[in-house]
């Protein structure tokens, strides 16, 4: 990814992230915490730029959240604000967030680079052309979709694996990765979160 976000941007968008869960939490007015300082004084045309961008929730190590959006539709502060909140309480295999729970989840930021379309012959063809740990995987066949990001690649190693589980997350047969008539796309990640620092005090 040639432009990135670094340093101090990845603490404001970290801290953003908090803040719309926390604003959402206690009944706050998230749009004045964002203007009263959490994205002052860093690069407006970095942040204003329309990418792909996931926020996950992990409470204890586990997963507890996570929601995305795959196309650059949104500008990152869109994209960071929106999916933080909808990663707390909209995520449908998870129960909403408790109050409770804020102090207990540590937040990942994902910046997408654009999706490509993998061209490939065949099973083998396409599981030589991944770069497990590297390459964010998109499956698409009719009215399926699904994605899994380049962390994923941690819990499941084994490209057949990867595959096969993204199969049944977009709804189609565990197989269906061995078979024509399946779109594949690429995309790699800038990721960062809290436990990479300190984390932000709300």
């Amino acid at each position: 990814m040639k432009e990135s976000v670094v340093g101090k941007e990845e603490l404001a968008l970290l801290r953003l992230a908090r803040a719309c869960i926390a604003g959402k939490l206690k009944g706050k007015d998230t749009e004045a915490q964002i203007t009263n300082g959490i994205t002052n004084g860093i690069s407006k045309g970095l942040l204003e730029k329309k990418r792909g961008v996931f926020v996950t929730l992990h409470k204890k190590g586990r997963l507890r959240g996570c929601i995305g959006n795959i196309e650059p539709v949104k500008t990152l502060v869109q994209g960071v604000r929106e999916n933080a909140v909808s990663a707390a309480f909209k995520d449908s295999r998870f129960s909403p967030l408790a109050l409770d729970e804020l102090n207990l989840i540590d937040i990942e930021i994902s910046i997408l680079t654009q999706p490509e379309r993998l061209v490939y012959k065949g099973a083998k063809e396409l599981i030589s052309s991944l770069a497990p740990g590297i390459d964010g995987v998109i499956l698409e066949k009719d009215h399926h979709r699904a994605t899994f990001l380049p962390q994923v690649w941690d819990q499941l190693p084994e490209p057949e694996a990867f595959l096969t589980q993204l199969c049944m997350k977009a709804g189609l047969a565990a197989s269906e990765w061995e078979k024509s008539g399946l779109k594949v796309y690429t995309y790699q990640v800038q990721s960062f979160g809290e436990l990479d620092r300190e984390p932000p005090d709300f």
